[in-house]
């Protein structure tokens, strides 16, 4: 954990928003190049990906503006 926690250090917002396009881009590679992910996410509800959200973002949010 050490060795994480040292590197972190250096990193800074403007960082951890390149980080987020970075997986948003690859998450979006992924499902053109393979059938069988892009198969999957037509036929989940979309009200889950909108409850996944809601669940990833309310840590990240609670910190940054109500702490």
């Amino acid at each position: 954990m050490g060795f994480f926690s040292d590197k972190v250090k250096n990193i800074d917002a403007f960082d951890v928003a390149l980080i987020k396009l970075s997986v948003a881009a690859f998450t979006l590679f992924v499902i053109t190049i393979w059938q069988g992910a892009m198969d999957w996410v037509h036929s989940v509800n979309t009200w889950y990906f909108l409850v996944a959200f809601v669940i990833f973002a309310i840590r990240p949010v609670y910190r940054s503006y109500f702490k």
